[in-house]
């Protein structure tokens, strides 16, 4: 497709857009009195204007039933969590049974990690990205010290090549092989944050299965952005949060997903708790554990139902819509962006740099970009004038136009925008001079 960098090109894309109706089936946030240009759904997703009924349901059936709600609510809340599993099956790749949710997303990974991070003799170590998600880097931190090692020993970190911005394949694949039969664990992020490149997850699995290694993923940036196949490619064990892309609300639950290969082992290395525990025993409150068949035996308390309701809210969209068609989209909206910022790149006497990977591929709704020269007066000006982006040290903003929600418009008025920010900056500048 050519793209055109105006108004009326922006619009005939939007008319010509099968999902243009579910932007009315969000809430957006104004800024001088318009709607937002919003592009940080890659750290917290829109609130979609069905959640606030999932949720008052569940408040009427609390204020009706009170403690019966468990087992006599419209949807009781003793198997509320079940609901969420065939629609998260279908988003992330796996079967119904390969999936549960519970917590939050770094307390779903330790736990995650006590059945899949088994270190043994010589076979210590995990390998990550380097500079993953802080809260990553804490936790295998945290995980190593608590077996006893030192980060310094047990961490392998992947790096890129002096003056890349992102990870080649290659590179993954080799350091995998020269760790060999050290590596207990390869854990890394999905899609990175910072830059948005999302990695082979496939064949980075299957090195890690040939040496004997689990393989897990973070996929708080993948989840609801890009394809995936988890049962399919094997991989041992994934997490990832439910507020992106998925849109169920600030700090919400997240999902798990656990192979099938692993479950109904009553031996596993687990932490449990009574709603991991079979269904048909668990009132009688029994002193044994009998863990439950599937991912839900990883269960450990009962389930939180006020942040689960959103997120039931938000999977019946994704249920309308399905991942082919947000991809599909998304696909052509990042391109479009892509192309709205060469051009106006070429209008202003600035340099953007876009780090994200230019291969479709290797990249899902994120675009991250230098903004050479410019620095956070630029960020600000943006917010200041209704759009809502996300900035990152030294110079780095990152842009998400979530398919959901966001319009060929949007980018074409960002587009302007940002054009009128650094024009106006440098008439400031010149006119101090």
């Amino acid at each position: 497709m050519k793209f055109e960098n105006t108004l009326e090109f922006a619009r005939q894309l939007d008319e010509k857009d099968p999902l243009r109706k579910y932007r009315d089936r969000f809430l957006f946030p104004k800024v001088n009195n318009k709607p937002v240009v919003y592009f940080t759904g890659n750290s917290l997703g829109l609130q979609p204007k069905n959640a606030k009924d999932y949720v008052d349901e569940v408040m009427k059936d609390w204020s009706e039933l009170a403690v019966e709600g468990h087992f006599y609510a419209k949807k009781p809340w003793w198997d509320y969590h079940e609901r969420l599993a065939k629609p998260l099956s279908k988003i992330v790749g796996a079967k119904p049974e390969e999936i549960t949710v519970m917590n939050t997303l770094t307390v779903n990974l330790h736990l995650l990690m006590v059945s899949f991070y088994r270190p043994k003799g010589k076979r210590y170590k995990i390998i990550c990205e380097e500079k993953a998600f802080p809260s990553d880097q804490y936790m295998f931190q945290s995980q190593v010290k608590f077996h006893g090692y030192t980060p310094e020993n047990a961490i392998v970190e992947i790096k890129k090549r002096k003056g890349e911005h992102n990870f080649r394949t290659e590179d993954i694949l080799s350091m995998i092989r020269d760790v060999g039969d050290e590596c207990a664990l390869i854990l890394i992020g999905g899609v990175n944050y910072y830059t948005g490149q999302v990695f082979d997850m496939q064949k980075i699995t299957k090195a890690g299965h040939d040496i004997g290694a689990l393989v897990g993923w973070d996929l708080a940036h993948a989840a609801g952005n890009i394809e995936l196949h988890l049962h399919d490619w094997n991989v041992d064990f994934a997490a990832w949060c439910s507020y992106k892309y998925m849109n169920s609300g600030p700090g919400n639950a997240s999902g798990c997903f656990i192979h099938e290969r692993f479950h109904d082992q009553r031996e596993i290395s687990r932490f449990e708790g009574w709603w991991g525990t079979s269904k048909d025993t668990r009132f009688l409150m029994k002193p044994e554990f009998e863990p439950m068949p599937n991912a839900d035996a990883w269960q450990v308390s009962n389930a939180s139902i006020l942040s689960m309701a959103p997120y039931l809210a938000s999977l019946q969209l994704f249920e309308e819509v399905g991942m082919q068609a947000l991809i599909q989209k998304r696909k052509v909206i990042v391109s479009y962006l892509e192309f709205v910022l060469q051009e106006i790149d070429k209008q202003v006497e600035s340099t953007f740099e876009i780090i994200t990977p230019a291969n479709p591929k290797e990249r899902g709704t994120q675009l991250s970009v230098f903004l050479h020269g410019e620095g956070k007066k630029i960020f600000d000006y943006l917010m200041q004038n209704g759009v809502i982006t996300d900035w990152r040290e030294p110079n780095v903003i990152r842009l998400a136009p979530a398919p959901f929600y966001c319009s060929f418009e949007d980018m074409y008025s960002f587009g302007q925008i940002l054009k009128e920010g650094i024009l106006k900056k440098a008439n400031q500048l010149s006119s101090e001079l």
